[in-house]
């Protein structure tokens, strides 16, 4: 009988135990290490958030998370200096080995002590808290214990093909920074391929981004960044310990130079190649790269600079000699201003005997028939994992991803994996990942926002690879479904989500003209609906407008309705009559833009397929996509009414 008792109080205690335990927090990336407790913490207004005496950059943290608080929650937490007491976040310095530099370790119990043996660690720590505020104040109790597999988890913008806003670039080193991706590469200058543009180099579209004073006329007219703003856009990253990797691509990839400088252009190649054998070639890079190295606040601020270096001919052997000493040079050349030297894989393709400096320089390694990973590495080569036929975003090209495939990279793929070429986890020689999203098809309508459509699901699923590695528990299927429960960042919402749910997210009994409404703009999937007694318009009279689209009700050409954004107008064959009264929806995804009129759909603005050449061999695939915008309404006549906006 008191065996039997026994075994019973032991039973209890066991099954006490099991339902006790809570279940790890889904954030992203997911941890690598929870053990859970009884019970919750739930945050509330009375929650402070404490430092230690003598540290400033976690007294910096601390505020930035009561901002972020602010901003998420709409109440700011208390900052406060000293010993933290029930139902505070605590912030500690503490050494652990184990974590590493950017690990960091938690405790939920009756109050938060987040602890991590460097700063950055602290911060990340501060990211996770935040994934699991917004999906319930009430967080469980446990411990965590989270350190990242590689050093360098990035992304990478092709900036040259198509201007992107500096404002777009702020909000995602703002996501980065949420979901713990720290390294952000600015393509700075590329250009179109010339079958675009009538077979013609002087044709062709090309742009380099960056302001300059030594090459006054090279900087894109279109769209471009100040020395000033590309600063600050640094400075913003340093803050939330993302880095940011400028790119000046060359040799090849240059025609925005041979358009300014046409004697430093190939004529054997093209002219989107700069000419190796050309003195003058040397002196404008030179020059160019030295006007953001120099001085002792050098307009390029990070410690590290990619300088190109791929697609360039190798035919001729004595051409190849000439690549391998150009990038050899420039190698040298950035580090002698201090700087670590960042080179795009080429040097199979371009297998010679001009020896190139390796040692302290970083690869991103793209196509193993360029760059033979393995080869790469025993020549001393430290390797950023970014294989094109698994992690490029090329929109609407028709050839690599328009969207990653994001569940075969979740279930299958780590910075490991280069290209067919996989290597041990955590190899030394792979300092981590990228992804990238390349605008090829200049000119073929795609939005900042089709760009982000596409490259959202894709870093918060390669977040976590570059993070957990394959250290991942979460099924895909269950990822995928609980990863739009996050917000992109505290204040970011490029996806235009006015609800987390379907439904009618918004809407207003009359719009006044100039009026201002309170949401800035609706995005994939939506049907906004309403009202019209039309009134003769003038020509350009705006419905709405937000920072990044116009929406017309009579456009600037034409008189019909239509919308702009990112440089391209397109439009409906409608327009409103005077005197006419209607109801009147748009609906919008990530393929068209659909008009409606009393119900019925008129007209499906969609993909429209445009050649470019007699011959039909050249296509290019526009896009007439549109997230609405809604912030600001327009000095129109007619009257608007029942305003009602539905996200899907």
């Amino acid at each position: 009988m008191k065996r039997i008792l026994i075994l019973t109080i032991f039973l209890c205690c066991l099954m006490t135990s099991i339902v006790a335990q809570n279940a790890k927090p889904f954030v992203i990336p997911e941890l690598k290490e929870w053990k859970g407790g009884a019970g919750e913490l739930t945050l509330n207004e009375q929650t402070r958030i404490v430092y230690p005496k003598n540290q400033p950059e976690l007294q910096r943290i601390a505020q930035m998370v009561a901002e972020d608080c602010k901003e998420m929650f709409d109440y700011k937490p208390a900052i406060t200096e000293g010993k933290g007491q029930k139902g505070d976040i605590i912030l500690a310095l503490k050494k652990d080995k184990k974590l590493g530099k950017e690990g960091y370790a938690i405790n939920i119990s009756d109050r938060i002590t987040l602890s991590a043996p460097e700063t950055v660690g602290v911060y990340w720590g501060t990211r996770t808290l935040l994934q699991m505020a917004e999906q319930n104040l009430a967080l469980p109790k446990g411990q965590i214990r989270d350190f990242p597999d590689y050093e360098i988890r990035g992304f990478m913008i092709d900036c040259g093909r198509k201007f992107i806003p500096m404002h777009y670039l702020r909000d995602y080193v703002k996501i980065m920074s949420y979901y713990k991706m720290n390294c952000f590469q600015i393509h700075l200058n590329d250009n179109g391929f010339k079958q675009f543009f009538e077979h013609e180099w002087n044709k062709t579209y090309a742009a380099f981004r960056l302001e300059s004073d030594t090459y006054p006329g090279l900087t894109a007219r279109d769209g471009f960044y100040t020395k000033k703003e590309f600063i600050d856009l640094q400075k913003l990253a340093e803050n939330v310990y993302v880095e940011i990797i400028p790119e000046i691509d060359a040799p090849a990839h240059t025609l925005a130079f041979a358009h300014y400088l046409p004697e430093i252009g190939s004529k054997e190649y093209g002219m989107d190649h700069l000419d190796l054998f050309n003195p003058k070639t040397y002196e404008f890079m030179d020059g160019l790269f030295k006007e953001y190295l120099e001085g002792e606040e050098p307009v390029f601020r990070g410690k590290r600079v990619h300088i190109g270096t791929d697609e360039y001919s190798n035919k001729d052997p004595k051409v190849v000699e000439k690549f391998r000493e150009f990038t050899d040079r420039y190698i040298r050349y950035v580090e002698s201003f201090g700087k670590q030297a960042c080179v795009w894989g080429a040097l199979t393709h371009a297998k010679g005997e001009t020896p190139v400096k390796s040692e302290n320089v970083i690869m991103s390694a793209w196509y193993n028939g360029y760059a033979e990973p393995r080869d790469m590495v025993k020549q001393g080569y430290k390797l950023i994992s970014i294989p094109d036929g698994l992690t490029y975003i090329v929109p609407q090209a028709g050839y690599y991803y328009d969207y990653l495939n994001c569940e075969h990279l979740y279930n299958n793929w780590t910075p490991a994996h280069v290209g067919k070429e996989v290597f041990e986890e955590k190899d030394p020689a792979i300092l981590g990942g990228m992804y990238a999203v390349w605008n090829d098809h200049c000119g073929n309508g795609i939005s900042t926002k089709d760009i982000h459509h596409r490259c959202y699901p894709a870093l918060q699923t390669l977040a976590v690879k570059m993070w957990t590695g394959v250290s991942k528990s979460v099924p895909y299927e269950a990822f995928d479904k609980q990863r739009h429960v996050l917000s992109e960042a505290p204040g970011v919402n490029q996806l235009g989500r006015l609800s987390k749910t379907p439904g009618l997210a918004y809407e207003q009994a009359n719009v006044a003209p100039n009026s201002t409404l309170p949401v800035q703009e609706i995005g994939y999937n939506y049907r906004v609906e309403f009202d019209i007694d039309g009134t003769k318009e003038a020509m350009g009279t705006e419905l709405f407008r937000s920072p990044d689209a116009v929406f017309y009700l009579s456009d600037p050409i034409s008189g019909m309705l239509g919308f702009a954004r990112d440089g391209y107008l397109n439009t409906f064959t409608y327009n409103v009559q005077p005197g006419q009264r209607m109801k009147v929806a748009i609906e919008g995804d990530n393929k068209a833009t659909r008009l409606f009129i009393n119900g019925k759909q008129v007209e499906e603005l969609n993909i429209l397929e445009r050649w470019m050449d007699k011959e039909g061999k050249t296509r290019i695939r526009n896009v007439r996509t549109l997230v609405f915008p809604l912030e600001k309404a327009g000095n129109f006549k007619s009257k608007i009414s029942n305003l009602k906006i539905y996200q899907k």
